[in-house]
């Protein structure tokens, strides 16, 4: 007896004798997970919608509002938008507060996704008139896909180069005014040609604890999730500053203490979901305590390399430099020196440890570069 090739296998209904060997079929099943992706919606749902809504960063908020305020009196599009910052501050939201704020569309892509000039003409050619166009990661696009966007940005036209060789010409295509708004984590790979072409550029930094716990009162509502002020100051003071880190441990209290506690995410349950899933009270979590347990205890302070370092925590050494690295530097308990990397007198107390008498005394941290958020040589 053979087995249906398109039927699934239902444990309830199996017979032994489906097959004449006894045997049943072990091919793996594709299933398609996807329906409604549960941390995708609550993302969307807790964006803020309008300029009003959005709580930290006020400096550049009020700067964006003068800007989309002047344009809609003069009824034209406004210059275009340079958003720049670490990962998870509200780069994305405010891209999708400008379209909102001016009632217009919002097409959103990525620079890794433009890897030819055509696929960016394609994009430009079915834009609409005053349409925001959100290009996400821009540093990471291609060469010839920025040439093409430095004339679209100032002259709103693009040259479509038909044929190939001595025969190829280059016809005009001209476009309807519309705003390209760009985001990136690393401000100064951008070209200079094309960082010039923005009106506009806004530097969003960490944001206090007072401005998380009040975006975190307002998301917890979103969330119809009752939560105490003790409570939600204990998130807001371990998610280091950033929002997308503080609605991330808001959901993970807010499941242990429908499991385990009252359903409120009160003071008890927040340290307990945050005990339970390795964030401990300035913020760090499994990996950075790994750093510093190795900087500290196996390399007696340092300096020591990013590889073997990257080697003695199990990880690979961008891990541990994109990801570790930028918030222990910034909160004072590692130092990048010449000769590699080192932990300074905080990492030392962090952990409970008493430094040697050398540790810190001869290591000098390199000068920091904002534009590319790295260290220079």
């Amino acid at each position: 007896m053979s087995a249906p090739e398109d039927a699934a296998f239902d444990p309830s209904s199996y017979d032994d004798s489906l097959y004449d060997d006894a045997s049943y079929d072990a091919t793996a099943r594709v299933v398609d997970p996807r329906g409604d992706d549960d941390e995708r919606r609550v993302e969307a749902a807790l964006r803020p919608k309008r300029l009003s809504e959005f709580p930290g960063q006020p400096r550049v908020s009020d700067q964006l509002a003068l800007v989309l305020e002047a344009a809609r009196r003069r009824g034209t599009p406004p210059d275009h938008v340079l958003l720049s910052g670490p990962p998870g501050l509200g780069k994305t939201s405010l891209a999708m507060i400008i379209a909102a704020e001016l009632e217009q569309p919002i097409r959103i892509t990525s620079g890794p996704a433009i890897q030819h000039a055509g696929d960016l003409a394609a994009i430009l050619s079915s834009l609409a008139e005053g349409e925001v166009l959100f290009l996400d990661e821009i540093h990471r696009m291609a060469r010839p896909a920025e040439e093409m966007l430095y004339l679209a940005m100032e002259d709103f036209r693009v040259d479509v180069v038909v044929g190939k060789g001595p025969g190829a010409t280059a016809i005009p295509l001209e476009l309807p005014p519309f705003t390209v708004v760009g985001a990136t984590t690393r401000a100064g790979l951008l070209p200079a040609p094309l960082r010039d072409r923005f009106g506009f550029t806004g530097h969003l930094d960490y944001y206090t604890s007072t401005d998380l716990a009040t975006i975190l009162t307002r998301n917890a509502t979103l969330l119809d999730v009752e939560a105490t002020r003790q409570g939600i100051e204990e998130i807001a003071g371990r998610s280091r500053g950033t929002p997308r880190i503080a609605n991330r441990l808001l959901r993970r209290v807010r499941d242990y203490a429908q499991v385990h506690g009252t359903g409120v995410v009160d003071l008890p349950a927040s340290h307990a979901a945050l005990e339970l899933f390795d964030v401990d009270a300035r913020g760090l979590d499994r990996l950075d305590r790994g750093v510093l347990e190795a900087l500290c205890r196996r390399f007696g302070g340092g300096p020591v390399g990013l590889s073997t370092l990257a080697v003695a925590v199990g990880e690979e050494p961008d891990t541990v430099e994109t990801v570790a690295e930028p918030y222990l530097v910034r909160e004072g308990y590692m130092l990048r020196t010449p000769r590699g990397r080192a932990a300074a007198p905080a990492a030392w107390e962090h952990l409970g440890l008493t430094p040697p008498v050398s540790a810190g005394t001869s290591a000098q941290p390199l000068p920091f570069d904002e534009g590319e958020g790295r260290f220079s040589p």
